[in-house]
C-alpha cells in the first residue's frame, strides 16, 4: 500500500488526506468516522457540511468555533427562532461563511429538525436508518484508497431526498454522504488506518442502539 494512501510510522498509520494540517490530523484521529447519535451534533454537522459546499472542509473546521458562537451552539430550538435581524447579524460576521442562502438554510434546518423530532422521535434515528446495513443499496467493500470511495451512494441519495421532503435545505446527496462519513454512519477510514478498527467497534455499538 503506497504512502499516498497511508501515512505513519508503521505503528500508527493514518489516512493520508489528514496530514496536510494539524487540525485535520486531530479531526481525523478523534472525530471523523466516530459514531454520533446526538441530535444537536448531527444537526450541526448537516449545516456545516452545507456551508462547506464549494469550499474545503479545512476552512469550515477552522471556522467551526466561530460558527458555534454565531449559531448559539447549534441548538435547534434556539436557531429555529432566529429572525431576519439574526440573518443580518450573521451576514456581517466575518468569522463565518457569509452566504445568505446557507445561513437561511441553517435556520430552516433547525425548524425542520424540530418537526422531524416530533414525527420520528429523533434526528439520529432518522439519519442512521440510512446506513448501508438497513438498505439494499450498492455493495460496499473496505476502502484501501480514494478510488474505493464514491462521492455519493444510493443511501445518501435516499437520505437527501427524505430530508428535503422534511424541509431541509443544502442537503444534496454528495453533501449528505460527507455527513454520513464523518458521523460514522459509514466507515471510510482506509484499511490499515489505526482509526478504522476503533470506529468499527464504536459503530457496531451505535448500530445496535439506533436500529433496535
Amino acid at each position: 500500500m503506497g504512502k499516498q494512501v497511508l501515512i505513519g510510522d508503521g505503528k500508527h498509520e493514518r489516512c493520508s488526506w489528514c496530514t496536510v494540517d494539524s487540525e485535520y490530523l486531530r479531526y481525523h484521529d478523534h472525530e471523523w468516522g466516530r459514531p454520533v447519535v446526538d441530535d444537536r451534533l448531527i444537526y450541526e454537522k448537516i449545516c456545516l457540511e452545507g456551508f462547506q459546499s464549494g469550499l474545503s472542509w479545512l476552512t469550515i473546521l477552522r471556522k467551526r468555533p466561530a460558527f458555534r458562537v454565531a449559531f448559539k451552539n447549534f441548538e435547534p430550538k434556539v436557531v429555529a427562532k432566529f429572525t431576519s435581524r439574526d440573518v443580518k447579524r450573521l451576514m456581517s460576521n466575518a468569522a463565518i461563511v457569509r452566504h445568505r442562502g446557507k445561513i437561511e438554510a441553517t435556520i430552516q434546518n433547525a425548524k425542520a429538525t424540530l418537526h422531524l423530532q416530533h414525527e420520528f422521535g429523533s434526528l439520529a434515528k432518522f439519519v442512521w436508518s440510512f446506513c448501508p446495513e438497513n438498505h439494499a443499496g450498492q455493495s460496499r467493500k473496505d476502502p484501501t484508497g480514494p478510488r474505493d470511495i464514491r462521492s455519493q451512494t444510493l443511501e445518501s441519495e435516499a437520505m437527501s431526498k427524505a430530508l428535503r421532503k422534511m424541509g431541509f435545505k443544502f442537503v444534496g446527496p454528495t453533501t449528505m454522504y460527507a455527513a454520513m462519513q464523518s458521523l460514522g454512519v459509514v466507515n471510510d477510514h482506509y484499511l490499515g488506518c489505526a482509526s478504522r478498527e476503533k470506529c468499527a467497534d464504536a459503530r457496531a455499538k451505535a448500530l445496535k442502539m439506533m436500529l433496535a
